[in-house]
């Protein structure tokens, strides 16, 4: 049975790592995100695979921490989403001297 955990816990830490590609190749900003919320969902999954194959109780709280923080990590996101963009200041001549062919 442990044998069979520690396989799952591979496979899920293996789709992980696609997700890793996503974040850094993802064509927006809610995929790159998605992939996120993925990387802490498959997180959560290995260490309570692991937790559950090697019998340590504690990898189980370090699931649930790591649980935590991927919602707030998501909460985050949707709050930056919902504020007005950023309003580019205008650029400003960098010569405030006039040319010689303009007057």
């Amino acid at each position: 049975m442990t044998e069979f955990l520690l396989g799952a816990a591979l496979f899920v830490l293996g789709t992980v790592a696609l997700g890793l590609i996503r974040i850094l190749r993802g064509p927006n900003d809610a995929d790159r995100m998605l992939a996120a919320q993925l990387l802490g969902t498959g997180g959560v999954a290995v260490l309570l695979l692991l937790g559950v194959a090697s019998g340590l109780g504690a990898v189980g709280d370090l699931a649930l921490m790591l649980a935590l923080l991927a919602a707030f990590a998501s909460v985050a996101f949707v709050t930056g989403v919902a504020r007005p963009q950023h309003q580019p200041k205008p650029v400003r001549d960098p010569d405030p001297l006039p040319r010689g062919d303009q007057a």
